[in-house]
């Protein structure tokens, strides 16, 4: 087959839409096996940083950007023309949740008929975009096929889930295995030789599309549960007055039967908050209760009130009033070592501070600046005046390079909810 003769030796040419955390590095990955890779993307901002050779994805260099667009290997388009001369497509569009909890799949349905209306005979199609069980079979693949075209003759279809860990240093896209589902037998066989030109051996095939879009909301459903329980059992070792982080120090000596997770001010991000909902949305649709799911979701999402009430509590000890405090946040992202503050938990912190009339700041390294409520905040430098001047700061992201110490050392009061800061008399952990 032709597409199997231009993947091996590097000449297909290949597409990817929507350049975000994951579609910006699959393309980087791409160029340095010596594709040639086009980037769609529709945010101007984004186009903008990639035309001047800029990053702005954490895992990815300008370096790479840079080096690649300068060598011909890598071209970001805002318009997309040039999909018709693509042999495969890799689609990286988010799929968000409506205010209703049900999925939109507009930004996916507009990929599928850009793809359509840019149509290439022979062409692979590979969903990354985390959908609901069913969404590439049975809506995408409609979609690829009107106007008579057929899979297996005029395209193929597969989907393969996004393991995309931002910030993680030890795992990236190539030495993470890469589980590969088609429409048909056909397309996974397809599919799993385009990433082996850069995973080599590490492609995991199942047997249909539906099967790894389930894989994906499995992995996610599985920390989002554990997540939750290691927060409920923080709000026990509160109750019983006990230390949740020795308690969990000493249940990671077993051996055997036990994996740590840690507890903190909720879940946050663009999959883990997001994802079970989908699977969850899809099961009730089909008169199944997903009970299990829905707690750890309810139980996470408790976490900024509980994290607020315990800042209040604190207060209270010197007698003063959440209305009007200076509270200072320490980290905004949701995750330690990135500049990602989508769906963070810490900015729920801080609406709720900000709704009970809390005057609020914050320090975070990775993010200059945000917008929240309407308002434009700006990250404060981390000097002992400003430890000194807030009447309690509250750990909620844990980046490295932050002097912990420092914090313990200066500050009136810290509530803790990452288990970072040294304990002392003015220390109080979730």
């Amino acid at each position: 087959m032709e597409l199997d003769r231009r993947l091996k030796n590097k000449s297909a040419r290949i597409g990817v839409v929507g350049l975000g955390y994951v579609g910006l590095p699959l393309a980087m990955e791409f160029c340095r096996k010596g594709f040639r890779v086009d980037g769609y993307e529709i945010s101007r901002p984004r186009l903008a940083a990639l035309k001047a050779g800029r990053s702005y994805v954490d895992d990815v260099s300008s370096a790479d950007v840079a080096r690649f667009s300068k060598n011909g290997l890598f071209r970001a388009h805002g318009g997309f023309d040039t999909l018709a001369g693509c042999d495969a497509v890799f689609v990286c569009v988010q799929t968000p949740l409506r205010k209703t909890g049900e999925p939109n799949l507009a930004p996916i349905t507009e990929a599928a008929k850009l793809l359509r209306r840019h149509a290439r005979k022979g062409r692979l199609v590979v969903i990354e975009s985390t959908v609901f069980p069913g969404v590439t079979q049975d809506w995408i693949l409609p979609i690829l096929a009107e106007g008579g075209r057929k899979l297996g003759r005029d395209f193929f279809l597969a989907f393969s889930p996004e393991r995309v860990d931002p910030g993680n240093r030890s795992y990236g896209i190539a030495n993470t295995p890469k589980v590969v589902g088609g429409a048909d037998a056909e397309s996974t066989r397809l599919a799993s030789l385009a990433y082996a030109q850069i995973l080599g051996e590490k492609v995991v095939p199942v047997s249909s599309s539906r099967a790894a879009e389930v894989v994906k909301l499995l992995e996610n459903s599985f920390r989002s549960v554990n997540i939750a329980l290691v927060n409920e059992m923080a709000l026990i070792c509160h109750r019983l007055g006990l230390d949740v982080w020795e308690v969990l120090s000493a249940a990671a000596t077993k051996p055997f039967g036990f994996m740590p997770f840690y507890p903190g001010p909720g879940i946050g991000g663009h999959c883990i908050p997001k994802d079970p909902k989908l699977l969850a949305w899809k099961m009730r649709t089909l008169n199944f209760e997903p009970r299990f799911i829905e707690l750890a979701s309810a139980i996470n999402g408790s976490m900024p009130a509980h994290v607020v009430e315990r800042v209040a509590a604190l207060l209270n000890k010197d007698k003063k009033p959440l209305n009007g405090s200076l509270i200072l946040v320490l980290g905004v992202a949701y995750k330690a070592g990135t500049a990602d503050y989508r769906e963070s938990p810490s900015l729920d912190v801080m609406h709720l501070l900000l709704e009970a009339k809390a005057r609020v700041i914050y320090h975070d390294p990775h993010v200059p600046s945000l917008r929240l409520d309407g308002r434009l905040l700006k990250s404060k430098p981390l000097t002992a005046s400003l430890l000194r001047g807030a009447d309690c700061a509250a750990v909620l992201t844990a980046h490295r390079g932050v002097d912990y110490g420092l914090v313990a050392r200066l500050s009136r009061r810290v509530f803790d909810a990452r288990n970072a800061v040294p304990s002392g008399p003015r220390v109080e952990k979730l």
